[in-house]
């Protein structure tokens, strides 16, 4: 029979171990005891369908997986992506000609487009000289007469609210290990500018320079210069604080810097017209981000059986991923961006949803997945470095490698997570975090802040679900 007479001494420090509930630590922290807290959730946010087919994919085919995804993975990194030619999209991208219009994100109908990319493409319209005025523009629109394709079909990537036709002059960008090239219109800049949703006659009047000077001078600068790698560039960037998608102000200066003997020389007509434009717009690098990380992920898409996501994009109405070895595009609703710091008389009630294909860059190491070495970035979000750095460890926690080109200083010069896995997203319930513009939503009055949205988490599970099945592939 126990003594109960005994005292029970009971120990003048105690240690937590707290699982799940993050709450519950920190009411352990706020009484300055000591608490390791450990961040685990029901896989798959407890869909039993969804957890069976996370048994597949991570036991009995997870060694296959691993390899088609390790092949990935390198693909995506060590693509060495060049700058090759600047020319009229319609000389250059496949399948481009006559009155159509190529867009951001997934495809979609006139009658589903937001109103920002509505307005761009009423000004391409324009441009284009298919109608006189924006109402006519508008009409040929909605009857149809100018057809809508999404760029991805066409090797293409639109950042924001883009919309292009065949003479608007285009980057290619080559990635001759993989024998694949992809396409970007140069950046229009800041401002009263199309892709922040604009279709004023500043927003047309730019349009128009950049088709007429500034596309043919930026192609005699490249001839004299050569070919230029962009991710040696960007990998500089990161470097001094870029994320090269949200900021991307040091890598656009690195470029200029780099191309000024071949800009000096260019005849007077024009000159000083190209170099006022590429001094004001701090954007010029980020679309050729995206050329150069699209070129990777088309060879990255090439790889069968891999879990690995080579597209995000947006076209504020849906978001279309998909997986490499794969030609279906898996949708979702377009989010808002939730964490955002926005410009005076404006709010989340006036924000347009997520748009563009610059998602692309947080596929390969840029963007959130570089979040944590960029105070600019981390001017946008509610705790400042802190959320830049868990914004960064979260995109690792849901990636299968760190870059070997992309470091970081802030974090030890370690490299910045590439080769998002769907099963990882799945399983964790975190979907990728997308450092990006915020465009109004109705106004047109274009830019109105900047944050980060976080990609839906339906198109994700739709791509799990297929590749479990087999469907996926081919």
């Amino acid at each position: 029979m126990a003594d109960s007479s005994r005292s029970i001494a009971l120990p003048d420090e105690v240690a937590v171990v707290n699982i799940g509930l993050s709450i519950f630590a920190d009411a352990v922290r706020d009484q300055a005891a000591s608490v390791e807290h450990v961040d685990w959730r029901i896989p798959a946010d407890g869909q039993l369908d969804l957890v069976g087919d996370l048994e597949q994919l991570f036991g009995p085919r997870a060694s296959d997986i691993d390899r088609a995804n390790a092949e990935a993975v390198r693909r995506l990194d060590q693509s060495v992506p060049l700058l090759v030619d600047v020319a009229p999209a319609e000389t250059l991208v496949p399948g481009l000609s006559g009155r159509m219009l190529l867009h951001c994100g997934p495809a979609i109908e006139w009658t589903d487009v937001c109103d920002p990319l509505r307005r761009s493409m009423r000004a391409a319209t324009v441009a284009e000289g298919w109608a006189e005025s924006i109402e006519g523009a508008d009409r040929i629109l909605a009857d149809g007469t100018v057809r809508l394709r999404p760029a991805y079909r066409h090797d293409t990537v639109m950042p924001m609210a883009s919309a292009i036709g065949p003479s608007t002059p285009v980057f290619a960008v080559d990635n001759r290990d993989g024998g694949t090239r992809a396409f970007a219109p140069i950046n229009q800049g800041p401002g009263e500018t199309a892709w922040f949703g604009r279709e004023t006659p500043a927003a047309i009047d730019r349009l128009e320079f950049l088709r007429d000077v500034a596309g043919p001078m930026l192609r005699e600068v490249l001839h004299s210069s050569g070919p230029i790698d962009i991710f040696a560039l960007a990998a500089q960037g990161v470097q001094i604080g870029d994320d090269v998608h949200m900021r991307t102000q040091g890598t656009s200066s690195l470029l200029v810097r780099n191309l000024l003997p071949q800009i000096a020389k260019l005849p007077d007509f024009g000159r000083l017209d190209l170099a006022q434009y590429l001094s004001g717009n701090h954007l010029f690098f980020l679309n050729l981000a995206m050329a150069a990380a699209k070129s990777a992920a088309m060879w990255a898409e090439q790889v069968e059986g891999s879990s690995i996501v080579t597209m995000m994009c947006r076209n504020g109405t849906s978001y279309g991923i998909r997986l490499a070895g794969s030609s279906e595009v898996f949708l979702g609703e377009a989010p808002p961006v939730a964490e955002a710091m926005y410009y005076p008389d404006y709010g989340p009630e006036t924000s347009a949803r997520d748009i563009g294909d610059s998602a692309i860059l947080e596929l390969v190491g840029l963007g959130g997945a570089a979040a944590a070495g960029s105070p600019a970035v981390a001017g946008f979000l509610p705790e400042g470095m802190a959320d830049a750095v868990a914004m960064t460890e979260q995109m690792g926690s849901i990636c299968v490698a760190e870059s070997t080109r992309f470091k970081l200083p802030t974090r030890n010069y370690r490299g910045t997570p590439v080769g998002v896995d769907v099963r990882r997203v799945v399983e964790m319930d975190a979907t990728p975090k997308v450092t990006t513009g915020i465009l109004h939503a109705s106004s047109g009055v274009g830019q109105i802040g900047a944050g980060v949205a976080t990609a839906p988490i339906e198109c994700f599970r739709a791509a799990l679900r297929a590749l479990a099945a087999g469907e996926s592939r081919g």
